[in-house]
């Protein structure tokens, strides 16, 4: 991992170095989650001072442990050591009371005058927000002296669920750790954490009733190195949390009116279990852990009475160690291979009556019978269950919440049969993703393309929802799932800054988000992280480049820009721009081959140089439409990303390829002139887990008035087996060379998967870049 900023050198990019003087600082309430409403007042200043006292009500803890956070958070800040007194009032005080009117418990009042501030709430959880407001508000500046306008902010939550996951099954974390990533939440004003504490490759919590699960089950011999290269890399892993443990995280989030949702992951993701007690699996055994990254095929028999058992043990104890309403039963990713072979389990449908139909398979709805037996397990216990959006295959458990992760259709699909849901959809809020398109100078991530941006953008209310339907979507989560994130550094690196664009849309109304003000906003917050000694990806501080292909000028137009209006400096021909290099302070017009290099200048350090290498054909940034429909999740910047001049990478999520799915490549390019061409090539990126598959076909078609075409060349491509590798393909076709107008390329999709893949019969997605005509 590149680290080319130091930290002194991004306090002094943001201009908050601390003072050792008695200098005064400014406070700011534009802080990250933007409050619902900021009135600043013209009345005098509170100055923050040593002899300011904070005051709560008298025989409430809760509210003297939020006193307690307070000083600690302030004394981080200021160098200083305030005073905490029971009371309900006082000048030259932080006035900490209960009673303010509002239908929403977490919702909070903070008024700050001459004489002190008041933070006012209907519970002690909304002080703790308003808490959190002030502690963002304020600079970090030893010794300095903190001048506070005068201001009333009233404030309160989008959503009641304000969540992120947190895999510690692949990789283990210790309970200090744990504990860190609880108080990162409260920073961002969140209060659910997923607990995500099962799986293959690790069983990481204590059953007293079953010792196997940790003596066995929580120790894989060795991991894989990479993503399952096929090489190991020989060292023992493991881990695991005693119950005293878990329960000292559960009380410790508790106090930061965080909640700890546990998830057992069944009847998948379970070969560490099945490590430790065999009988629990349809072959029998042996297993071991999986020393592996993805999904097993080894499951809990369905057709096994001790399963049944195993599972009520298991949600028993862990019900005595997480007092959350909430309990995850996972229910994802479940293969059915072995159900379908195995004579118990075919023995347990028979006599269930279960039966495969046009929507379901039997063995999905022999799921479906598990995943009703937790949930009727807990509801009998006071519990709900929570399950991935795989939970509606099969029938949906009467009274579940669905967490929808494949994209958003899982949680409409729920909210319209009247199922509350959390959204997580992978699309927008996998942290486990890249943040950059330059993958080779990041730490190895699962794949993906995630930058800060997108995540903003996302809203998680479908507008195919009605308004009603729309009251079923009770929360917003993000996940971290740590097969590539073997450290907490990592963990956080994967986290930040994206916590902070996770937390508006959590908290924040969407009318108020603006993506160029959240980024105004975002340096204050970064003081903090630099404050706690939080490893946070710092691309947002990197130059941030726009192409656009200029069909009038036969151009690529490029604009440069960054967070803070640093200096530019750039060069074209692939050498490293310098200080002495020219400045980009207009569009960058490029109309040949070259390689853009571009770097931020600044006193506390260079950012990260962008490269870029652009690369001229006869159809680079000419006119292009599609004839059939570019698929709008993966439609990024539509059919010009193929004549732009720029190669898409092995990652199809960067915005440099786009999809088509079930449909074709359809294209027709205007060369604008007749223009001689004997060639044309495509891209294709492929990732079969994925559903992406390589074209089936191509051909090409010219004319010259764009309504009559004739093919020039064609040829068609076998249908891709498993051992055919992920990546990029490359088809070219030549011809003897015409003169045309306009040439329309077609590439035909996959439109049923293979039957050695898991997808089989249905339409696969084609990823296609750059159409080089010559």
């Amino acid at each position: 991992m590149k680290q080319t900023f130091k930290v002194a050198g991004f306090l002094a990019l943001t201009g908050l170095i601390a003072s050792c003087k008695s200098e005064q600082k400014l406070a700011d309430y534009q802080v990250i989650p933007l409050p619902q409403e900021i009135a600043v007042l013209q009345n005098n200043p509170f100055i923050l001072g040593g002899d300011v006292k904070i005051i709560y009500p008298e025989g409430n803890e809760k509210m003297h442990k939020n006193a307690l956070f307070l000083a600690e958070y302030l004394k981080k800040a200021t160098g200083k050591d305030f005073a905490i007194e029971t009371g309900t009032e006082g000048k030259n005080a932080i006035v900490l009371q209960l009673g303010l009117q509002s239908e929403n418990p977490e919702a909070y009042q903070l008024k700050v005058g001459s004489e002190g501030i008041t933070i006012a709430a209907p519970s002690e959880a909304g002080v703790f927000y308003g808490i959190q407001t002030l502690r963002k508000s304020i600079p970090v500046a030893v010794g300095a002296q903190i001048s506070l306008p005068a201001a009333e902010i009233n404030d309160y939550p989008r959503f009641g669920y304000r969540g992120v996951h947190f895999d510690v099954a692949r990789h283990f974390f210790t309970v200090d750790e744990v504990k860190s990533f609880i108080d990162m939440m409260t920073l961002h004003n969140m209060n659910r954490m997923h607990w995500h504490l099962t799986e293959d490759q690790g069983w990481r919590l204590e059953i007293k009733k079953y010792p196997k699960l940790t003596e066995i089950g929580s120790k894989r011999t060795e991991t894989v190195i990479g993503r399952n290269s096929g090489k190991y890399d020989g060292i023992p892993y493991g881990g695991f949390y005693t119950q005293e443990q878990a329960k000292e995280i559960v009380e410790y989030a508790a106090q930061r009116y965080v909640t700890v949702i546990p998830e057992i992951d069944l009847p998948g993701h379970m070969q560490a279990a099945l490590a430790a007690y065999p009988h629990l699996g349809c072959t029998g055994g042996p297993y071991e852990v999986w020393r592996e990254w993805g999904v097993s095929d080894n499951v809990l028999c369905a057709g096994n009475d001790s399963t049944l058992t195993f599972i009520d043990d298991i949600l028993t104890e862990v019900m005595e160690i997480f007092p959350s309403s909430y309990i995850h039963i996972g229910g994802d990713e479940c293969p059915k291979t072995q159900w379908e072979k195995c004579p118990k389990c075919q023995a347990r449908i028979k006599s269930l009556g279960l039966k495969s139909d046009d929507k379901h398979s039997k063995e999905e709805r022999l799921q479906s019978v598990i995943i009703n037996h937790a949930e009727k397990f807990l509801n009998e216990h006071g519990r709900q269950i929570i399950g991935w959006d795989e939970i509606l295959e099969g029938g949906l458990a009467p009274n579940a919440t669905v967490m929808s992760w494949r994209g958003e259709a899982g949680g409409i699909e729920a909210a319209k049969q009247k199922h509350d849901v959390l959204m997580t959809p992978n699309t927008y809020l996998y942290f486990d993703y890249y943040q950059t398109k330059d993958v080779d100078n990041e730490p190895l991530a699962i794949g993906g393309y995630l930058p800060l941006e997108r995540v903003y953008s996302y809203e998680p209310m479908p507008a195919s929802l009605t308004p009603e339907e729309q009251k079923y979507i009770v929360g917003v989560q993000a996940n971290h799932w740590t097969e590539y994130m073997p450290t907490f550094a990592q963990v956080q690196y994967m986290a930040l800054p994206r916590w902070a664009a996770l937390s508006e849309i959590q908290w924040t109304m969407p009318a108020k988000k603006n993506y160029q003000d959240f980024l105004k906003r975002l340096p204050r917050l970064i003081e903090l992280y630099n404050a706690e000694g939080y490893n946070y990806a710092k691309h947002v501080f990197d130059v941030t480049a726009e192409f656009n292909p200029n069909p009038v000028d036969g151009t690529l137009d490029v604009k440069l820009s960054t967070l803070d209006g640093a200096p530019i400096h750039y060069t074209l021909d692939g050498t490293e721009p310098t200080a002495s290099s020219p400045v980009c302070d207009s569009i960058l017009k490029i109309k040949e081959n070259g390689t853009l290099q571009a770097v931020a200048i600044r006193s506390a350090g260079n950012s990260r140089i962008v490269s870029e290498k652009v690369v001229f054909s006869k159809s680079s940034m000419k006119s292009i439409v599609a004839n059939q429909p570019i698929n709008k999740q993966y439609e990024f910047n539509g059919a010009p990303t193929l004549v732009d001049g720029l190669k898409g990478n092995g990652n199809y999520k960067t915005g440099r390829w786009i999809a088509f799915y079930k449909n074709d490549m359809d294209v027709t390019i205007d060369m604008q002139q007749p223009t001689e061409i004997a060639s044309v090539e495509i891209s294709t990126c492929v990732e079969k887990g994925d559903w992406v598959f390589d074209a089936r076909g191509l051909s090409i078609e010219i004319s010259e008035d764009g309504k009559n075409f004739t093919k020039v060349a064609s040829e068609d491509y076998p249908a891709m087996t498993a051992a055919d590798r992920n990546g990029i393909y490359n088809h070219k076709l030549t011809f003897a060379p015409v003169k045309a107008r306009y040439v329309k390329v077609v590439a035909l999709s996959e439109q049923s998967i293979p039957d050695w893949h898991g997808g089989m019969g249905k339409p696969g997605f084609l990823f296609v870049d750059e159409i080089t005509v010559n």
